[in-house]
């Protein structure tokens, strides 16, 4: 059998966007938690926060509820795997995961209460931490943790794909659909069960030799886990990395975040350091380099800019930066330079690696791997007070690094002349700072995005499967040459793109959710073709000429280069024919010179066409006019006909400039970087 590695790897990135979907949740919960162990510290609160007391109480019951998703951490994945894995009919897959994964855990408590002693495990002793045993849904059985969830649910999803839509024969039609996978997960899981129930106990016994190891890898083991994680973000396979320590058993039970804020309490101490006291916690140091590295990045991006470009690209990276620190999200940010020079992400990986290291080496531990926000609540205000010298060291250590990264990175850009945004030509400094396909008031921005990147991506017949995980969309396709080069992906709105041959992920930032709910209704619509052509067209302006592209800072005449009539953009055309750049109404027309039309999309947007420079004092001659006012035109309706030979003989520029005159009130609006226009059919701008 051959095995074929694009596949695999289209199924592993799969699976690793799949597994993020619990993930989610995770953040809201352990500040909530973080908030409650606070709030109860009568240290920090003073006597309002003494046990007994009303606010103490309060805060009681809403810590039990905050715990929810890291107590029920296996049921939380045995559900939310399949949402992001079923081909169809999520809701239901993620049922019959449900009720399989009990079903297994019910056959390993049957093996275990007949024969524990063959599987060297002591089923006699309590389901606590340590004992190798847990209670799921008040079910004895193996403490198999996120990861025995993960085994079974992928399992479950496997069986849904494969026999939800089975047709049987009318006499048993009732076993259809969830029972038919159900009834198949029932028997599956009988050999399953006893298959755990042998190799498990020796799985366990392996983590703990895995823990003992991580533990005593020191300053290098958090080094080279920090730089796995971010070196593998571009692949979508860091997931891998970061949930066995975060989430899963690797150096402590339940994970570091859950163990953590677990023991704030105990940890609110002076008597020992913190590293003393939860030495793994350097396995946890990630938003370091997202706090502390992603702003020497971005102030060396644009130290390197070109001084009339400043402007632009401080409106790209203020907000990006801004995502960064506060959200933990740097995708905004490292994918601004990922693709024009891999060696500064390469660079970036290594130096968050030694920051982490070195952090830690001071003795800082925790859980950052969140935005500023979260740490804040989960680590420095609990705990400020008892470990103040830890954390002063830490923005120490920080800060210090932020100057390094901005040294390294400005030296990096200006050596190798990396064309990073502000460095290279107009058209790239557009693509990046209106990189936001936003739809009209009228039309959903996320279906827009959704349908411009099914268009990218080669049309709904090109799609395999599609899932996402926090910030990617993740699509495997069927022929990847007929995907889109990135700059269109990013035209219209994503940040980057990551095309692994038929494996492709487009990162499009926190609402990917919503953009792979649209998304996957256009799969779903049979008329997704037209509703396509619906919402682009309602949205997008084509060449009105044909011929050189400039952008209207560049067009030799003051009124336009200074945008005092509005924004947009011109073309030296290479033919004399004028067209409509969308559907709309003419609102008026120069009816002795002929040489301007305004016009009124059915958008409302207004759009004055101004061909030539100080053309008005031809009076006409060598412009037709095709056009009046009142008139209704489509896109690629002829408007002026302009004789080139004459206007040139008079010695004046033919450059025609478009004009959107209200374009304040269409805040997404965005040029697209092409530099040669085909009349009608090249896409000029999105808004």
């Amino acid at each position: 059998m051959i095995i074929n590695k694009d596949i695999i790897m289209q199924k592993i990135q799969r699976f690793g966007g799949a597994m993020f979907t619990p993930i989610l949740l995770f953040t809201f919960f352990g500040i909530v938690a973080a908030l409650s162990i606070l709030f109860k510290n009568a240290t920090i609160m003073g006597s309002i926060a003494a046990k007994g007391t009303l606010w103490f109480d309060i805060w009681y019951v809403i810590e039990k509820g905050a715990w929810t998703v890291f107590t029920q951490l296996p049921l939380l994945f045995v559900v939310g795997l399949p949402i992001g894995l079923a081909k169809k009919e999520a809701g239901r897959a993620a049922m019959e995961s449900l009720v399989i994964y009990l079903t297994a855990n019910y056959f390993i408590a049957g093996f275990l209460e007949l024969w524990s002693s063959y599987f060297n495990v002591n089923y006699a002793q309590e389901a606590v931490a340590g004992s190798g045993l847990a209670m799921i849904a008040n079910i004895k059985t193996l403490d198999m943790g996120m990861l025995g969830a993960i085994f079974i649910s992928a399992i479950s999803v496997y069986l849904h794909n494969k026999l939800i839509d089975t047709e049987l024969p009318e006499i048993i039609g009732i076993f259809r659909g969830s029972v038919l996978v159900v009834a198949a997960g029932f028997f599956l899981m009988i050999p399953i069960a006893l298959l755990l129930c042998i190799i498990w106990p020796k799985i366990q016994l392996g983590i703990l030799s895995l823990q003992g190891f991580m533990k005593t890898s020191g300053l290098l083991g958090v080094w080279l886990y920090t730089f796995l994680e971010r070196i593998l973000i571009p692949t979508g396979l860091h997931h891998f990395i970061y949930m066995p320590f975060i989430y899963g058993p690797a150096v402590v039970d339940g994970g570091t975040k859950q163990y953590f804020i677990q023991h704030i309490p105990e940890f609110s101490t002076s008597a020992h350091t913190l590293k003393e006291m939860f030495p793994q916690g350097g396995f946890d140091l990630t938003s370091m380099s997202k706090m502390f590295g992603c702003p020497g990045i971005a102030l060396a991006i644009y130290a390197t800019a070109k001084k009339n470009k400043k402007k632009f690209i401080a409106g790209l990276l203020i907000p990006a930066t801004l995502t960064a620190i506060l959200c933990g999200v740097t995708e905004p940010l490292e994918f601004t330079f990922l693709f024009i020079a891999p060696m500064l992400f390469a660079v970036h990986a290594v130096l968050a690696g030694l920051m982490a290291m070195t952090a830690y080496a001071f003795g800082v531990v925790g859980v950052f791997d969140g935005g500023f926000i979260e740490c804040a609540v989960e680590n420095w205000i609990p705990l400020f007070k008892y470990h103040s010298t830890t954390y002063i060291i830490q923005f120490i250590i920080g800060f210090s690094f932020t100057a390094i990264y901005f040294f390294v990175f400005r030296w990096l850009i200006l050596h190798f002349d990396f064309k990073t945004p502000g460095r290279g030509d107009d058209s790239e400094d557009k693509l990046y700072t209106k990189a936001d396909y936003k739809a009209k008031q009228a039309i959903d921005k996320h279906a827009k995005k959704a349908a411009a990147f099914l268009t990218a991506l080669g049309g709904k017949d090109n799609i395999i499967d599609v899932t996402n995980c926090a910030t990617r969309l993740r699509i495997n396709v069927k022929d990847d040459t007929l995907v889109a080069d990135s700059k269109i992906f990013i035209a219209a709105g994503a940040h980057g793109l990551v095309h692994n041959k038929n494996a492709i992920q487009v990162i499009v930032g926190l609402s990917v959710p919503q953009v792979r709910e649209r998304f996957e209704k256009l799969l779903e619509n049979n008329s997704a073709d037209d509703t396509i052509s619906n919402i682009e067209q309602a949205s997008q302006l084509t060449a009105f000429a044909s011929g050189t592209v400039i952008s209207i800072e560049n067009v030799p005449d003051k009124a336009f280069s200074e945008k005092t009539l509005g924004d947009g953009l011109a073309i030296i055309p290479n033919n004399g024919l004028i067209v409509a750049p969308g559907d709309g109404t003419i609102i008026m027309t120069a009816e002795k010179s002929n040489h301007a039309i305004g016009l009124r999309l059915t958008s409302g947007m207004e759009i004055l066409i101004h061909a030539g420079i100080d053309t008005v004092t031809l009076n006409g001659d060598g412009f037709t006019s095709f056009v009046k006012a009142g008139d209704t035109v489509k896109a690629g309706d002829k408007l002026l006909l302009l004789d080139l030979n004459k206007i040139k003989d008079a010695n004046l520029n033919p450059i025609t400039i478009m004009v959107i005159t209200n374009f304040k009130d269409y805040d997404s609006l965005s040029f697209l970087p092409v530099k040669t226009a085909v009349i009608n059919k090249t896409i000029i701008a999105n808004y």
